[in-house]
């Protein structure tokens, strides 16, 4: 049991590299999201030929300035939707690790038993506990991917009808990653990684 505790430390660590990837892919997103959220914002005002004053007798000027934004914006998009992609990849790969943990309790030559798996050798955890925390790590992951891919496509909609609160919300939405508790998850490596904390 002691060997296959640490087979899980090796997993946890690389789960570590992946989360983080994943605080660095969070800032990025959330500086992509507010740069889209300015240009959202300006639309209106672009469009209304008032705020041209004596620009207005430059032949389009308008329309050229809203084209400009436009395509700033959809550059913006493309790269939020990069970005997500790469989450998508971290969630995946979580997954597979999740999958390879149950596979070492399943595919070895002998099947611990319940009382083996939540059995504790010293201060290494339990497989039990391995389990629960990929298990965590990975269903904490994977529920905010999803509520940042939401985020994203409610942007896409905002750009037809903006609406500051709206954009604030979303933004706040995505700054706290509201699935992903930080003391949770400090708490699971913790857990796993006792011995190296003592």
């Amino acid at each position: 049991m002691e060997a296959m505790a640490k087979k899980y430390q090796q997993k946890f660590r690389k789960v570590k590299d992946e989360m983080s990837q994943w605080d660095e892919l969070q800032s990025r997103l959330v500086s992509q999201f507010r740069n889209a959220s300015s240009i959202i914002e300006r639309l209106q005002v672009i469009q209304n030929p008032k705020n041209y004053s004596a620009l207005k007798c430059i032949g389009g000027i308008g329309d050229a300035v809203l084209a400009k934004q436009m395509e700033s914006l959809e550059t913006i998009l493309r790269s939020m939707n990069k970005t997500l992609e790469v989450f998508h990849g971290i969630v995946l790969s979580l997954g597979k690790i999740l999958r390879d943990g149950r596979q070492l309790v399943k595919g070895g030559s002998i099947q611990p038993t319940s009382k083996q798996l939540h059995q504790r050798v010293g201060i290494k955890p339990t497989i039990a506990d391995c389990l629960d925390g990929l298990r965590l790590l990975h269903e904490m992951h994977q529920a905010e991917y999803l509520l940042k891919t939401s985020v994203v496509s409610a942007l896409s909609a905002l750009t037809l009808k903006p609406s500051a609160s709206a954009l604030g919300a979303f933004q706040q939405l995505l700054v706290d990653q509201p699935n992903i508790p930080k003391e949770e998850v400090q708490f699971i490596f913790d857990i796993i990684f006792a011995e190296e904390i003592c």
